[in-house]
């Protein structure tokens, strides 16, 4: 049966009416519970979900259309017919594989081992409800038009990487080809298994689904002219190690016309990626749960358009212009690290308005970070909002902007901080403090200092609060933590000279609370 990820905790009897929906053709040797993160050393049951996803990345999820993926247990690798591929031609025993010159097409449901090498074609061409598994055992294909591997027709296709196995697939550098893709899928796609799957495409992307894309396991290295991963209707990385160099976006997908698709989820797993656009962009939410993510993007590190969510793993932007980017960001765990040329995290696009020439005015955006560890190296500003930022929790730390025309802290709609800390060092110019309402303490200082110089908070007993070492030339810091208590004298050091400031209220020359956007 086909299985889907459902990324969100279901009550179980309405969970086990979706997972008993549907059916294919290709009987698998045994029956299981939907997977979240599914690998094909284990599948995870719904019971578990509730422990594997965070609960902010699970509320963002739970508005969306579920995933597709097709688990290693509904096959079986015995039951697999095979598939010679040699030169220009290929050879087959199975009824379900025609062979017409170096086209291959599997026309029926079934597993199917897959070796040898090809210059041509391989094409799925199976019954709408059928499931194709097609193991690739150390194969090769390399189109001179169009795909390497092309899935016209099926319900779902499965591609597994057999253990050990070493495998490439080449597309055909024709810019325009109707399936623009090195593999290409018409249909919902998985990628599982321990092999190594070397994809490239110097015309199109690397893969890609035009419905859903799951990755759950396999090392796969991904070299394309346009995007690398694209699952149009959702892209689902849940396992295995991605490598991708791409001229467009790294991770991507497009779904317009349903408000339910369109997202990015990585659950798991490692990708490492370099994008000549976005690492990441998402036409709806983009949610980053578990796994290792690391990309160098000459545009955004990270974009979604609606909900932008980062509730556990690692995730390092090593090269942006503006480093995260959506309307409502949420950071709610895990440990990122941001480098941007422009701003570092930025919520936009409400409203083509805003910026210092279009107007000040609170246009909904909102930057809201509850756990997790943030730091950001920006040279526009540090966190930037069109609407508010909110602070409940977490440990935050900015390396704001040089030049006085941005600001560490920027907003347009205010800054509230609860809880957590936080520490903001940039430049003074457009410096911006938390409103004087915040219920957790706040002081700011306008002190000088440069790159390597320590700068050291302590109470008026003398006690050392916090000490920080700036990575760049600054003249304003902001500090807040549970420990800051409104009204109460502090001292901000910098390489031994000392400044005294009195917690909530804005250092001379910055902007105050209330925020001044961007």
């Amino acid at each position: 049966m086909r299985r889907r990820i459902l990324p969100f905790a279901l009550p179980l009897a309405i969970a086990a009416v979706v997972l008993t929906g549907c059916s294919v053709t290709a009987t698998p040797t045994a029956s299981s519970s939907a997977s979240v993160a599914a690998t094909s050393a284990a599948a995870q049951t719904v019971a578990d979900i509730d422990a594997a996803v965070p609960a902010a990345a699970a509320a963002v999820l739970a508005e969306n259309a579920d995933g597709t993926v097709v688990n290693d247990d509904e096959w079986d690798a015995a039951d697999a017919v095979g598939i010679t591929l040699s030169g220009s031609t290929a050879t087959s025993d199975a009824s379900g594989v025609e062979v017409s010159g170096s086209t291959v097409t599997v026309t029926a449901a079934g597993v199917y081992r897959v070796s040898g090498s090809l210059d041509g074609q391989l094409v799925v061409a199976a019954p709408d409800d059928a499931l194709v598994v097609l193991i690739l055992d150390g194969a090769s294909v390399t189109a001179s038009t169009g795909a390497a591997i092309q899935v016209v027709s099926a319900d779902d296709v499965a591609i597994n990487l057999a253990e050990g196995s070493t495998n490439t697939i080449t597309g055909a550098s024709s810019a325009d080809a109707d399936a623009s893709a090195a593999v290409y899928a018409d249909t919902d796609l998985t990628i599982s298994g321990s092999g190594a799957l070397a994809v490239t495409d110097s015309g199109n992307d690397g893969i890609s689904a035009t419905d859903d894309l799951a990755i759950i396991g396999g090392t796969i290295t991904v070299n394309a002219a346009d995007d690398g991963l694209r699952g149009k209707d959702s892209l689902i990385i849940s396992g295995g190690t991605v490598s991708i160099t791409a001229g467009g976006d790294a991770l991507k997908s497009d779904q317009t016309d349903d408000a339910t698709k369109g997202y990015v989820w990585i659950g798991g797993g490692t990708v490492d990626a370099t994008a000549g656009d976005d690492g990441i962009d998402a036409q709806t939410d983009a949610v980053i749960s578990a796994g290792t993510f690391t990309v160098a993007s000459d545009d955004d590190g990270i974009h979604s358009e609606t909900i932008l969510v980062i509730a556990g793993g690692d995730v390092t932007v090593t090269r942006s212009n503006e480093g995260i980017e959506s309307a409502d960001i949420r950071i709610a765990g895990g440990t990122t690290r941001v480098t941007s040329t422009d701003d570092g995290v930025n919520a936009s696009g409400n409203s083509s308005g805003g910026g210092m020439g279009g107007g000040m005015q609170d246009t909904g955006e909102k930057l809201t970070i509850s756990g997790g560890t943030l730091l950001v190296d920006a040279l526009g500003d540090g966190l930037d909002s069109n609407g508010t930022i909110e602070m409940t929790g977490g440990e935050v730390t900015v390396f704001g902007p040089t030049a006085n025309d941005n600001g560490a802290l920027d907003s347009n709609g205010g800054i509230t901080i609860s809880g957590g800390t936080l520490v903001a060092i940039g430049s003074s110019g457009m410096a911006e403090t938390p409103e004087a309402s915040s219920p957790q303490g706040w002081l700011a200082a306008s002190v000088s200092g440069a790159a390597g110089s320590t700068v050291q908070i302590t109470d008026g007993s003398g006690a050392v609060i916090s000490s920080y070492t700036a990575t760049k030339t600054f003249a304003s810091v902001v500090f807040s933590s549970a420990e800051i208590t409104s009204g109460q004298t502090y001292t901000v050091t910098v390489d031994g000279a000392a400044t005294s400031v009195t917690a909530g209220v804005a250092a001379a020359g910055g902007m105050g609370g209330g925020g001044r956007g961007r």
